[in-house]
């Protein structure tokens, strides 16, 4: 248990994965109705109609849920791995930023494909 307490390579990605899990699951279960500045995919291409911030909305949130057990497998490297701290928190947030990336790779490409035919 003391691995799991101190290892940042393990407590960043698996945190940041439950937060994308529960986050995909509140939107996939109330999805904002209305395009809004506060709650929900918000991007220039999401926000140009309704329809396109509905599929936004529901395709995001299937796709956090997708990246959440990718971030929380990503997290069990730190069992295998053995880092200093600066390297752990390095390699902890990258996956991070390389999930928030895809993220935003997969949906702007779907709503493109989807709308911009």
């Amino acid at each position: 248990m003391d691995m799991l307490d101190q290892n940042p390579l393990i407590l960043i990605p698996i945190s940041a994965g439950v937060i994308f899990l529960v986050a995909g699951l509140l939107m996939h279960q109330f999805p904002p109705k209305k395009i809004n500045a506060l709650y929900g995919y918000r991007t220039n291409s999401s926000m140009k109609n309704q329809q396109r911030w509905d599929f936004a909305q529901k395709f995001s949130s299937i796709e956090m849920l997708k990246l959440s057990i990718g971030l929380i497998c990503s997290g069990f490297l730190g069992f295998l791995i053995n880092t200093n701290d600066m390297l752990g928190i390095f390699l902890g947030l990258s996956f991070i930023i390389f999930m928030v990336v895809i993220l935003f790779f997969r949906v702007e490409k779907a709503i493109k494909n989807k709308f911009d035919n």
